[in-house]
């Protein structure tokens, strides 16, 4: 797999170069990674719905061919682009997703914070009052508030073209988190967004960029 980093990158450029990428390579070509930060976007995904946009405050809106819905990109956030031949590695999208996620839970984990999945909300989570509890979520979540006690720290939302993978997933490291508050993240209504300052890690973006490629690194190559 061959690393990319690109630093800070215009949003609906990168798309278009990872169409480009995806849609003309060949069967031999090697799988990718780009990691980058993208500044202020909010991002919308096929299934997204305009009234999740509740007050942009003039940060550009891109439709784009992603699954999900809306979420923003800005500085601070390592966003992982896998360019990955799915059927080369033999798995297929849902062991991919289930793999992103793991990469994610073990870069918290070098910083001792706990992550977590929710079934049904692609991403990884940590529970606000106690981040770095090792003990599993346990019982069903209330049917009223799904992500009670808990905040996003990871989102993650991919395409698919030919067997062949791109978009990827963003892990939040020292952010701006106000424009989370002009969305409904993911779709899901007061859904909080975290990110590592918040939880009282302190690392800088290269260094949580490369933690994190080295994990998806593991995590897809053959």
């Amino acid at each position: 797999m061959i690393v990319k980093n690109l630093g800070r990158v215009d949003y609906a450029e990168t798309v278009d170069a990872m169409r480009a990428f995806s849609e003309q390579r060949g069967p031999e070509a090697e799988d990718e990674l780009w990691l980058c930060e993208h500044p202020p976007t909010y991002t919308q995904g096929l299934a997204g719905k305009a009234d999740h946009v509740l007050a942009p405050a003039g940060i550009p809106v891109v439709q784009t061919n992603r699954g999900g819905q809306v979420t923003y990109h800005g500085p601070g956030q390592v966003v992982a682009y896998p360019l990955v031949n799915l059927q080369r590695l033999g798995i297929y999208v849902r062991e991919f997703v289930f793999r992103l996620e793991t990469a994610v839970i073990q870069t918290l984990d070098s910083y001792g914070v706990t992550g977590h999945r929710v079934a049904g909300a692609p991403g990884i989570y940590v529970r606000l009052d106690d981040p770095f509890a090792h003990a599993a979520l346990t019982g069903p979540a209330p049917a009223d508030d799904p992500f009670r006690g808990l905040g996003k720290v990871a989102a993650l939302g991919i395409k698919v073209t030919r067997h062949c993978t791109y978009h990827g997933v963003a892990l939040n490291v020292a952010m701006d988190l106000q424009p989370f508050s002009g969305i409904n993240p993911c779709g899901y209504a007061g859904l909080r967004t975290v990110d590592l300052v918040t939880l009282g890690v302190f690392a800088d973006w290269p260094e949580v960029a490369q933690r994190f490629g080295e994990r998806l690194q593991a995590q897809l190559e053959r």
